[in-house]
């Protein structure tokens, strides 16, 4: 998987600017109005798996509130998209590792495009190191702070807004289940992930919310070359059994199924999309 960019990118890392570009939808997708009516949040929802769910839940019907913390290019351009798709785009600037951010993030969402049904959180951020004793604290904090935090905060704020038949949907990694020695701070709020999941699971089934996680592996997004050396960028994905990255494409779907009634009787649960990756959860 080569790359290129005009720049040396920071994080989360820009779409516009990769190459080659990551494919957010397939051409064959047909949407059949799984989501009509509803609206979305999509925290990191202008890139990556994030752009992928907006423009797969537009293409179902869905109003779509995306998240971005500073990618203002790859924001307006997934904006465009979306409301290519006939549907309404509510763009919100922030740090979702602010608590007052999150809330008045969520009440926009509600003002703006009259409601909340699906909350997505899949905002992110990766450092590669090697070695615990160089990481420093601030940045241990600063990945809690955005991957694991938010979903405190955005869940608690949310649950205001959801009833019964609506959904929360985790990103989480395939490193939550095996490790991985250079992403550890990443990947310990991976799995940290997967024990708010289950247990917001448990704790809204009576209501009727139903809360899932997405397990991607490998995937083609601009985390990769906004956190990896070129010799990892080259090389990214050949570790898995289909030997490739996979696509944003391949996972909006299965945001689709979780967010959709067909999904009614999955709580609690993980789907991995991991290039073949068999896992003991």
């Amino acid at each position: 998987m080569a790359n290129s960019t005009d720049a040396p990118q920071s994080q989360p890392g820009d779409e516009y600017s990769m190459t080659p570009k990551p494919e957010y939808i397939r051409e064959s997708y047909q949407g059949t109005g799984k989501l009509k009516g509803k609206v979305a949040l999509i925290t990191g929802g202008d890139s990556g798996i994030g752009r992928a769910v907006a423009v797969h839940y537009a293409r179902e019907g869905a109003d779509v509130a995306i998240n971005y913390l500073e990618e203002d290019r790859d924001a307006e351009d997934t904006r465009t998209l979306v409301e290519a798709e006939g549907q309404r785009c509510l763009v919100l600037k922030g740090d979702v590792g602010s608590a007052d951010f999150c809330r008045e993030m969520i009440e926009k969402t509600v003002s703006e495009l009259g409601g909340l049904n699906i909350l997505v959180n899949n905002a992110a951020e990766q450092h590669d190191w090697d070695d615990i004793t160089k990481i420093p604290d601030e940045q241990i904090e600063r990945t809690f702070r955005t991957n694991i935090f938010s979903h405190f905060y955005t869940v608690k704020y949310a649950l205001a807004h959801l009833k019964e038949g609506d959904s929360i949907i985790e990103t989480s990694s395939i490193n939550a289940f095996k490790g991985n020695d250079t992403l550890i701070d990443y990947t310990a709020t991976k799995g940290a992930i997967q024990g708010f999941m289950r247990s917001m699971a448990m704790s809204l089934v009576e209501r009727g919310i139903r809360v899932n996680a997405v397990a991607p592996g490998p995937v083609w997004t601009p985390l990769i070359p906004a956190t990896m050396d070129e010799e990892k960028v080259e090389s990214f994905g050949q570790q898995v059994p289909m030997q490739r990255a996979g696509q944003p494409s391949e996972m909006g779907p299965a945001y689709v199924y979780l967010a959709s009634e067909e999904s009614s009787y999955m709580n609690g649960q993980t789907i991995h999309l991991n290039g073949g990756v068999i896992l003991n959860t």
